[in-house]
């Protein structure tokens, strides 16, 4: 299966950029948050977009050449790498490949290389570890399926949002609903703030 995602709105896709991962994760009833093992390659990343989904053996990244061709721009690739950290399935060559293409970026339950090189390109990354230790390119691996990432299952277009603090799923049918509460939690905080800032 290689189906395409559907594009995320631009309003949508304004209003989630401005939002932060933790008060979706509150939103969504803490169910939808990666594990923390699934963490930030480098500070002050931030990516939101629809899930282009990865399922692939672990330390082999044949289905991740095919899915950096395949994704349409906006697109986050999300990598069931089984877990494995033995072994990166990408690194900075891969990453400028698909940041020519416009993806967002990637959220991998495996291992990554170049950690230094990806922040100097700027390409936001989640991973579960770092590892000088290339990959194999074998397979076998499968797009646009449903895979588990940071144990949260994650379904083709569902919409990924990522910072500092880790990575939230919204599941795509329930886009709308959880913007819009995100967005009345992060007033409520921002109301606290002030309250605090005036003691």
């Amino acid at each position: 299966m290689t189906g395409q995602t559907t594009p995320l709105p631009e309003d949508l896709h304004r209003r989630l950029t401005a939002l932060p991962a933790p008060n979706v994760g509150d939103v969504l009833d803490r169910l939808y948050v990666a594990e923390a093992a699934i963490s930030s390659v480098w500070k002050g990343a931030k990516m939101v977009g629809p899930a282009f989904t990865v399922l692939t053996a672990g330390g082999d990244n044949k289905a991740i050449h095919e899915a950096i061709d395949t994704a349409e721009p906006g697109d986050v690739l999300v990598i069931d790498g089984q877990a494995a950290t033995h072994r990166a399935l990408l690194g900075e060559l891969m990453a400028r490949r698909a940041q020519a293409r416009g993806l967002a970026g990637f959220v991998v339950d495996g291992a990554i290389r170049d950690a230094a090189d990806l922040e100097n390109i700027g390409y936001p990354t989640w991973a579960r570890a770092v590892t000088p230790a290339g990959p194999y390119r074998n397979g076998p691996g499968f797009l646009q399926v449903p895979v588990s990432v940071g144990r949260v299952v994650v379904n083709p277009g569902d919409v990924i949002v990522a910072d500092d603090d880790g990575v939230t799923v919204i599941p795509r049918h329930r886009l709308e609903e959880i913007v819009a509460s995100t967005e009345e939690k992060f007033a409520r905080e921002e109301q606290a703030r002030a309250e605090i800032a005036a003691l």
